[in-house]
């Protein structure tokens, strides 16, 4: 494995990701709005902006010797409460973010991924599978990841490997800024990121002709799942 892109990389999963690629060898590059830790190439981008996020890939691609070998599209937001009391621009926003940025990334992406038979690792979510209450934004995207990707792998197929990975919670920042009543109980059980991160890895590092197609992968005691 060479080149991986990995988008949301300065924190949480995508961090993870980043480490994870640098023990096995590789070389990340991040496309965030914040910059990953130090000594990883990273583009800034408001993946917000899904034209800017295609320019964003392409650039990563250049930088990148205009080869690389995967795409992890790590990079997600949610702003939890009741439909009516989010914000229109906030919702779509979470919706751009978490589902479009996801398939703008990718198209961009695909002939370097076409020419390498490289890997594509979408990230949806436990709430990508069960819908639950306050979450409409981030559960449309997530649902909308599931089914992007698994259209995406059949679309790909021999070309391109696809993976559909599904996390339930994980100890990030994900949940830092975030009211009360929306952030995980003293008692909640969440998953180390590096074990989602060695989940992608395992994905990804599949030899020819055999893909990872879909996997779930969360604490042992998981609310949300299934």
């Amino acid at each position: 494995m060479d080149a991986v892109i990995v988008t949301g990389g300065s924190s949480g999963l995508g961090a993870a990701v980043v480490d994870a690629v640098a023990k096995a060898g590789g070389r990340p590059f991040v496309i965030d709005r914040q910059a990953p830790q130090e000594g990883v190439p990273w583009i800034e981008c408001d993946l917000a902006d899904t034209r800017a996020a295609e320019a964003a890939t392409r650039r990563a691609i250049e930088e990148a010797g205009g080869t690389i070998d995967g795409v992890v599209t790590a990079a997600g937001m949610d702003v939890p409460g009741a439909l009516a009391d989010i914000p229109g621009d906030v919702w779509d926003r979470i919706v751009t973010i978490d589902l479009l940025s996801t398939a703008a990334v990718i198209r961009a992406a695909l002939p370097a991924l076409k020419e390498s038979h490289g890997g594509v690792v979408t990230v949806s979510s436990t709430l990508g599978i069960k819908a639950v209450s306050d979450a409409t934004a981030y559960c449309a995207a997530k649902f909308g990841v599931v089914g992007f990707t698994r259209a995406l792998s059949a679309e790909l197929a021999g070309q391109v490997n696809v993976t559909l990975v599904i996390p339930g919670g994980m100890r990030t920042k994900f949940f830092d800024d975030r009211v009360e009543q929306y952030k995980p109980g003293p008692d909640a059980i969440l998953n180390d990121p590096a074990n989602v991160a060695n989940a992608i890895m395992f994905a990804l590092s599949q030899p020819a002709g055999c893909a990872v197609r879909e996997l779930v992968i969360a604490a042992e005691q998981e609310t949300s799942y299934p």
